[in-house]
C-alpha cells in the first residue's frame, strides 16, 4: 500500500478467534451497552422531569450522561457487529468518523468533569456566591465551552491524522480506530505533527487535572472544618461520586496512553482501552446514584412512573 488512496478499509482487532467466544463477547458487550443506555437514560429522565433537580450540579450531570451515551455508542455498536458477523473490517470513512466522535465525546466529557469540580468548589467553599457565579447563563456558557472544546479537539486530531499517507498495513491493533495505532501505519515523518498535537492536548488535560486536584484540596479543607456532621455527610455525598468518576476516567486513560512500550501488547491494549472507554459510561450512573439520595429518589420515581 503506497498511500492513503489505496486504503479503503481498516481491519480492527478481534476479541476472539473462535465463533463461540465471539458470540460470548457479543452478548457481554450488548449487556454492558444496554446497561449504560438504561443507567444514563434514567439520569437524563430524572433530571429533565423533576424540577427540584434543575440546579447547576444536575445540569452538568445531565451533560455528562449525554456524553457517556455518545462515547460508548461511538465504538461499542461496531465492535458488537463485528463480533456477531465474524468480521474485522471498518471502512476508511467509518474509521475517520469513529476517531472524530470518540475524540469529541472524550474531550468534552473531560471538560465537563473539570467544570463539575468548579461547581462543587463554589458550592462548598463559596456558597454565598453560588447563585451569582453559577447562574443559568453561566452554566449554559460553560457547558457550551466544554462541548465546543471537544469539537475543536476532534477536528484538529482527525484532520491531522487522516491527512497522513498510510502505507505499512491496514490492520489496527485495537477493537476501534484509535490515533496511536493509526499513526503506526504512517510511512511519513509528517506523523510528528500529530504527535505534537497530542502532546499539546495532553498539556491542556494536565492543566485541567491540576485544577481539579487543587479544587478538591480546597473542598476537603472546607468540609473538614464544618461543625455539623450532617453537613459534612451531605458535602461528601455530592463530592465523592464526582471524585470517583474522575479517578476512574483519568487513571485508565493515563495508563492506556502513557504505559511503557515494554509492557505493551495487543491484548493488554484491548483490556485497558475497554476499561477507560466502556466501563466509565456504564458505571457512572451507579456511582452517582449510590450516595446521592436526592438523585436516587428521583430515579426511583421516574421508574415507577414509566412502569405504571
Amino acid at each position: 500500500m503506497s498511500n492513503r488512496s489505496t486504503i479503503t478499509e481498516f481491519l480492527l482487532l478481534a476479541f476472539a478467534d473462535t465463533r463461540e467466544l465471539q458470540l460470548l463477547h457479543f452478548a457481554l458487550l450488548l449487556g454492558i451497552y444496554l446497561a449504560a443506555l438504561l443507567g444514563n437514560g434514567l439520569i437524563l429522565s430524572a433530571v429533565a422531569c423533576h424540577h427540584h433537580l434543575h440546579t447547576p450540579m444536575y445540569f452538568f450531570l445531565l451533560n455528562l450522561a449525554l456524553l457517556d451515551v455518545g462515547s460508548i455508542s461511538t465504538t461499542l455498536p461496531k465492535a458488537m457487529a463485528n463480533a456477531l458477523w465474524d468480521t474485522r473490517a471498518i471502512s476508511y470513512q467509518g474509521c475517520a468518523a469513529q476517531v472524530f466522535f470518540f475524540l469529541f465525546f472524550i474531550a468534552a466529557e473531560y471538560s465537563i468533569l473539570t467544570v463539575m469540580a468548579y461547581d462543587r468548589y463554589i458550592a462548598i467553599c463559596k456558597p454565598l456566591h453560588y447563585g451569582s457565579l453559577l447562574g443559568s447563563r453561566a452554566c449554559a456558557q460553560m457547558a457550551a465551552a466544554a462541548w465546543g472544546s471537544g469539537f475543536l479537539n476532534a477536528v484538529l486530531h482527525t484532520a491531522t491524522t487522516f491527512s497522513l499517507p498510510l502505507c505499512h498495513d491496514n490492520a489496527v491493533d485495537q477493537f476501534f480506530c484509535e490515533i496511536p495505532h493509526i499513526l503506526k501505519l504512517s510511512c511519513s515523518d509528517s506523523y510528528l505533527r500529530e504527535v505534537g498535537a497530542v502532546l499539546f492536548s495532553i498539556a491542556l488535560a494536565f492543566g485541567c487535572f491540576v485544577f481539579i486536584v487543587l479544587s478538591y484540596v480546597q473542598i476537603f479543607r472546607a468540609v473538614l472544618r464544618m461543625p455539623s456532621e450532617q453537613g459534612r455527610h451531605k458535602a461528601f455525598s455530592t463530592c465523592l461520586p464526582h471524585l470517583a468518576v474522575i479517578s476512574l476516567f483519568v487513571s485508565t486513560g493515563i495508563f492506556s496512553y502513557l504505559k511503557p512500550p515494554s509492557i505493551s501488547s495487543p491484548s493488554l491494549d484491548l483490556v485497558v482501552s475497554f476499561l477507560y472507554l466502556v466501563v466509565p459510561p456504564a458505571v457512572n450512573p451507579l456511582i452517582y446514584s449510590m450516595r446521592n439520595q436526592e438523585l436516587k429518589n428521583a430515579v426511583r420515581k421516574t421508574v415507577s412512573i414509566h412502569v405504571s
